[in-house]
């Protein structure tokens, strides 16, 4: 019997998750989305698909939960996307509201799930469904890391004209303006970025990271969906499939980094059991406060949210 994954919100991040995740054939999918006709299209849509690309998993729309009971994981990106000119602080009111009654319904329809959170802002999300869940820090988080750590891998192969294949990467902290690139961690094909590039143009790399999500946001009028869609799916991958896989996710920390009670970016070991471990690397005393800063930035947002008030 095949697991079954459920994807909340079927705009352009959940659905491409849903395609990801039915390409990889190894899950059914229920897409979950209040606008009737929407989730039910796409789904029809990718599974006339099957047959060009040879899955055998089942994509199913639903304007309600009763699909998805008994899913293994459940991914939330419902909530309003970015427009220009608006930063991911900006939809944290609404945005609440929002994840606070998916959640609400997800716990009921699956209650031994993993909820992994991709709604904006992100950090502020992954508290709001622990909050409302109640559920262990292991089973609730969500997907940033490896979406930036992407952009920032993509953007180091163009400067070294090499395999992004070979770039090894780390991106920590919150999900903005204020993450934090571990360039010391930072190599290619085994060679220090630092040996590779100068430090004028690490920085450029660093800070169009950064701002990877807003130019994007700028270019097409609204947020990027096929990296944070195929980024939320690898994490599914990991879960479902037992891996084992050591990457950056949102995650609750507990004196990890010197960070207490709060979600943030760090590398962990995903796998059944959601998240096995927290992985503490090795940073400079630079990279040390940008982490503390990038801490001190979510937890204003945070503080924004009506559950923490």
């Amino acid at each position: 019997m095949r697991a079954k994954v459920t994807v909340v919100g079927a705009g352009n991040v959940g659905a491409t998750c849903a395609q990801e995740l039915a390409r990889r054939d190894y899950a059914d999918v229920v897409l979950v989305d209040i606008k009737e006709g929407l989730p039910q299209g796409k789904a029809l849509d990718i599974d006339q698909a099957a047959a060009v690309l040879g899955y055998e998993a089942n994509v199913t729309g639903s304007n309600g939960y009763e699909e998805s009971a008994g899913s293994a994981v459940v991914v939330i990106t419902a909530g309003l996307p970015r427009q220009p000119g608006m930063s991911r602080d900006d939809l944290v009111t609404t945005n609440e509201k929002i994840v606070k009654s998916v959640t609400e319904q997800v716990i009921a329809a699956s209650p031994d799930a993993i909820l992994v959170i991709v709604s904006n802002p992100l950090d502020a999300m992954c508290h709001v469904a622990k909050n409302v869940s109640a559920w262990p820090k292991e089973r609730v988080f969500g997907m940033a890391g490896i979406l930036d750590t992407a952009r920032f891998s993509a953007f180091i192969a163009w400067e070294t004209g090499m395999s992004v294949k070979d770039v090894t990467a780390m991106v920590l902290g919150g999900h903005g303006d204020q993450m934090v690139p571990i360039v010391s961690a930072t190599t290619v094909g085994g060679v220090p970025l630092r040996k590779l590039v100068s430090a004028e143009r690490i920085e450029a790399l660093v800070e169009r990271t950064r701002k990877g999500g807003g130019e994007c946001v700028q270019l097409l009028g609204t947020s990027a969906w096929y990296a944070p869609g195929a980024a939320v799916a690898q994490m599914v991958h990991a879960i479902a499939l037992d891996q084992k896989r050591v990457l950056p996710c949102t995650a609750y920390l507990g004196g990890e980094y010197g960070i207490e009670g709060l979600y943030m970016g760090v590398p962990v070991k995903l796998g059944a059991g959601g998240i096995e471990e927290i992985v503490e690397l090795d940073l400079s005393e630079q990279e040390k406060g940008e982490l503390a800063r990038s801490a001190d930035a979510v937890r204003e947002v945070v503080g924004v949210l009506a559950g923490s008030r």
